[in-house]
């Protein structure tokens, strides 16, 4: 009986795990820990870059407020200065700042077309041909704005320097559309290229294969 009953409680503890099960337990518990540790990880680094994304637009928020508090006002009286209250000042510079600091940008704007500049170098001219066009954008904020600085601005372009706002948008469309013209003609210009250099190259194989031909006649 004593023999019979310590059989059957050996056999009650059942098969003991061998040392591959261990193994395949543990390998899969550090693959759980692993995955978790990735999935922690990647929530952290979203976090991280929304408290970011968070802290730009804070910063970009109180440059504009900043800049719509000084700008318009500053760029006025610069204005004002070199106008001086004359009709025509007002005018030639006007054209002159509506012109050349819209043509410029464009221009630089369309060789972002070649593909010989990476996406870093495009984003840089990107950058530069916004900055170019600095006096255009505070002329803008001026006639545009609606803080006090953008009215103060307005009151300065009316009593010293009349005629530039106008004149101002005018050249600015001059200077668009010589933009167009030139990118368009440069395009024209580039494309005729390819076509001639795309003759030449069938007219020499033409006559490449003419010249095996009659060597192979020989």
């Amino acid at each position: 009986m004593s023999d019979e009953s310590h059989g059957k409680a050996d056999h009650s503890h059942g098969p003991e795990p061998s040392h591959g099960d261990a193994d395949h337990v543990h390998e899969r518990g550090s693959t759980e820990e692993r995955r978790y540790d990735r999935q922690g990880l990647k929530a952290s680094t979203w976090v991280n870059r929304a408290v970011l994304v968070l802290v730009l637009i804070a910063l970009a928020y109180l440059a504009y407020a900043l800049s719509a508090a000084f700008f318009p006002r500053w760029w006025a009286q610069r204005v004002g200065d070199q106008v001086g209250g004359d009709l025509s000042a007002g005018t030639l510079w006007g054209l002159f700042y509506g012109f050349v600091f819209t043509v410029i940008p464009l221009l630089l704007l369309a060789q972002m077309r070649r593909r010989f500049f990476s996406w870093t170098w495009r984003f840089i001219l990107l950058a530069v041909a916004v900055v170019l066009a600095t006096p255009n954008w505070l002329t803008l904020a001026v006639v545009l704005g609606t803080s006090n600085a953008a009215h103060a601005g307005e009151r300065i372009f009316d009593v010293e320097a009349p005629g530039f706002r106008a004149a101002t948008a005018i050249g600015a469309a001059a200077g668009a559309l010589v933009a167009l013209i030139l990118v368009g003609a440069s395009m024209r210009l580039a494309r005729r290229r390819r076509q001639v250099k795309d003759l030449k190259g069938q007219l020499s194989e033409r006559e490449q294969a003419e010249r095996d031909r009659e060597q192979a006649d020989e």
